[in-house]
């Protein structure tokens, strides 16, 4: 192959990521635009796990914003939020109709997966901070209330509209990220990287790693930190299982 050939495949294939990277960016603005005309309802559901917690404590409940701006700047995060959600898998195709067309048969059947499980995995880390963490967190938190027979004055909360939802969004993104534990270090067996008797050596470092992350990534509460560690425990056993199962299967193939 001649220099301008490989120059001219180089500059074809700027271009068709160029229109890769286009067609996602206009996708997400285009959600982002609809998600707008929604973002109250969306809010609202957001905020559910809020209204859920405190229904039944008989005080009337309610959130607040100090600047004037700043339910107009949460809703606009709200929007982006749901939109770029919405988005990642059809971001996730264009990803892969890019890289597809360079890679071999066998190398196709053994990305593709990844490439689904990837949403699926945060998709289960944001419904498990949506379901059981914020509720459970909501109601650690509210327990330092006081009605102000031994502090004089009571102590309520006045959650503000903005910190409630970078509260949600900073837990549904690191819950939904470190998901992705088992596709990272199943990547990484199939290079060889690592595998499934270096994951079994290095258990309890592991897990003294997993807790020392759950503390970065969540506030600074035993419910959040160890909802948060528990599941990453359980998917770091169950992907030293999916690196001996990748392990068995390439030694099956090399004897084949």
């Amino acid at each position: 192959m001649s220099q301008n050939d490989k120059e001219g495949g180089f500059v074809s294939h700027l271009a068709e990521l160029r229109k890769r990277l286009i067609h996602s960016f206009i996708f997400l603005i285009v959600f982002f635009v609809g998600c707008y005309f929604f973002a109250e309802h969306l809010y609202g559901f957001l905020v559910d796990p809020f209204a859920q917690a405190v229904k039944d404590d008989g005080t009337d409940r309610r959130l607040i914003f100090t600047a004037l701006q700043e339910t107009f700047l949460t809703y606009l995060k709200i929007s982006f939020f749901t939109a770029f959600f919405v988005t990642c898998p059809f971001i996730l195709m264009q990803i892969w109709k890019f890289i597809a067309p360079g890679l071999y048969k066998h190398e196709k059947h053994a990305i593709l997966p990844y490439l689904i499980l990837t949403p699926v995995l945060f998709f289960l880390g944001g419904m498990l901070v949506y379901y059981l963490i914020m509720p459970l967190a909501i109601k650690f938190f509210l327990s330092f209330e006081s009605t102000g027979l031994s502090t004089n004055l009571p102590i309520q909360l006045e959650a503000k509209v903005n910190e409630y939802l970078s509260l949600v969004m900073k837990l549904i993104f690191a819950f939904g990220i470190s998901f992705q534990l088992p596709v990272v270090l199943s990547l990484l067996a199939r290079i060889g990287v690592v595998d499934s008797e270096f994951l079994k050596k290095r258990r309890k470092y592991v897990v003294v790693i997993i807790f020392a992350a759950a503390a970065l990534l969540t506030p600074p509460d035993p419910i959040t930190q160890i909802g948060l560690a528990i599941p990453l425990l359980i998917l770091y056993e169950l992907s030293i299982f999916s690196v001996k199962f990748i392990e068995d299967k390439k030694f099956k193939d090399s004897n084949a």
